[in-house]
């Protein structure tokens, strides 16, 4: 047990060592592992996490924060620049409303765009903005029996 011990906090008495690694605008633990660390970027998922690493040539068992500030340097680019050599399913934001181009947001930059969009259905009155108004499903899963609310919850009983 005590070997364990040891060999998990190896890592962190490395002088070169970082606690915390920032790279897009977030903080990362840098005691976590290249791709689950990528993964607390927003707009970052598994298999973008993982096409980022094998891109930047880095183990992705190896911690975030003993990598060189050269190849965070390499991964930050990497994951601003994503929408470049990805493949065009893995984007999360292909053909945009306004621009017509293919983007890959991160961070606050999603949650704007999102909000925009919800915005504009609603605008414009569409099936999916109704029911985002309404606060309803919206991609078709049921209603009669889950995501109930308020009064409609539980058996109501009849009065005599």
């Amino acid at each position: 047990m005590a070997k364990k011990d040891n060999q998990q906090a190896a890592p962190a008495e490395d002088e070169d060592f970082n606690f915390i690694v920032r790279i897009a605008n977030s903080d990362i633990d840098g005691q976590k592992r290249t791709v689950i660390g990528l993964q607390s970027i927003k707009g970052v998922g598994k298999r973008v996490a993982e096409i980022i690493a094998k891109r930047a040539d880095v183990d992705p068992a190896v911690r975030i924060g003993s990598l060189s500030d050269e190849k965070v340097k390499e991964i930050e680019g990497l994951v601003l620049n994503f929408v470049e050599y990805a493949p065009d399913w893995c984007i999360n934001r292909q053909n945009d409303y306004e621009t017509g181009s293919d983007m890959h947001l991160l961070g606050n930059n999603l949650d704007i765009l999102q909000k925009d969009d919800i915005n504009r259905m609603k605008m414009i009155r569409c099936y999916r903005g109704i029911r985002h108004e309404t606060r309803h499903k919206v991609r078709g899963q049921r209603t009669r029996s889950n995501g109930r609310h308020g009064l409609t919850m539980g058996v109501s009983k009849k009065k005599n």
